[in-house]
């Protein structure tokens, strides 16, 4: 026992005396918490997105669309010239997007969805107009990622829904960091709630569906993870800069990444219109007798 307790007091002032020499220092960033956060209980945070949600029924969004194609798959990422445009969407399911090319403005693309299926035109260098329908859900993965963009990815992504009935939630608490105003100032440890829907597939057995990550600062949701029905990331949407639009808040700029299919969305929103209603044909896309229409499964 004498012994032992000799080896420890030996061992104990090797190292304070030789901690100078043997021990690293390294910097690392700063962070505090936020002067003011929220805390909510789950039933508070599922009332809080549902209400939202049941708040906007239609959009009428002027954008500036960036596309980048492209990861580790391959190797490198290709970013593309920026669209202006416009997103419409009416809930249920009604879903319309128009691009324009830059400085002449004509269509570059145009594509209205609905439920089940869509309809999609987009102009082509000297080749005239490519027509395509097909199921929103895509059966055969195409190699060209952007191809298996459908119009619910745009629904899903700018709105954020609620929970429905054949769903269940859960709550965990997270933290993320938000970068400083400026190199001299400490970064912001957020407090967040990360919000996790899902279903389920047997009676035992939980499928998730959605994470919805949630600043306890403001109380809007600043990430939505999306999932399929084989539990991998489908969707990851970040929502910021948001700005008040009568008594809503909605998002400025919101990103929506494609992981499996690598390609990212960048859409700054530059004018809002919140439930407007629109014309009956605003969501028909009619075909050509002449024109040649590709099908998309």
């Amino acid at each position: 026992m004498l012994k032992c307790c000799a080896m420890s007091m030996m061992l104990l002032g090797l190292t304070a005396g030789t901690t100078g020499c043997f021990s690293t220092t390294r910097m690392v960033q700063r962070t505090q918490a936020p002067d003011v956060y929220r805390s909510a209980s789950v039933e508070t945070l599922e009332k809080i997105l549902s209400d939202r949600d049941d708040a906007m029924k239609t959009l009428n969004l002027q954008v500036l669309v960036t596309a980048s194609v492209g990861g580790s798959k391959e190797g490198k990422v290709t970013e593309y010239t920026s669209f202006k445009g416009y997103i419409f969407i009416q809930k249920p399911s009604d879903v319309r997007v128009i691009l324009q090319l830059p400085v002449i403005g004509s269509r570059a693309l145009d594509v209205v969805g609905n439920a089940d299926t869509f309809t999609l035109v987009h102009a082509t260098a000297g080749h005239g107009d490519v027509w395509m329908t097909g199921s929103n859900v895509v059966k055969t993965p195409s190699k060209n990622g952007v191809e298996n963009l459908r119009p619910p990815v745009f629904l899903d992504s700018l709105l954020v829904p609620g929970v429905k009935d054949n769903e269940y939630v859960s709550l965990e608490e997270s933290t993320r960091v938000l970068e400083p105003p400026t190199k001299h100032q400490p970064a912001i440890e957020e407090p967040d709630y990360d919000l996790r829907i899902s279903k389920t597939v047997t009676d035992h057995i939980l499928q998730p569906v959605r994470i919805v990550h949630i600043s306890r600062v403001n109380m809007l949701p600043f990430q939505q993870d999306i999932y399929d029905d084989h539990g991998q990331i489908v969707t990851q949407a970040t929502y910021e800069a948001y700005q008040a639009y009568g008594t809503e808040q909605f998002p400025t700029l919101i990103t929506i990444k494609r992981p499996l299919d690598e390609y990212t969305l960048k859409i700054n929103v530059t004018k809002l219109t919140l439930n407007q209603p629109f014309d009956s044909d605003q969501f028909e896309l009619k075909i050509p007798d002449t024109a040649t229409v590709k099908k998309m499964e």
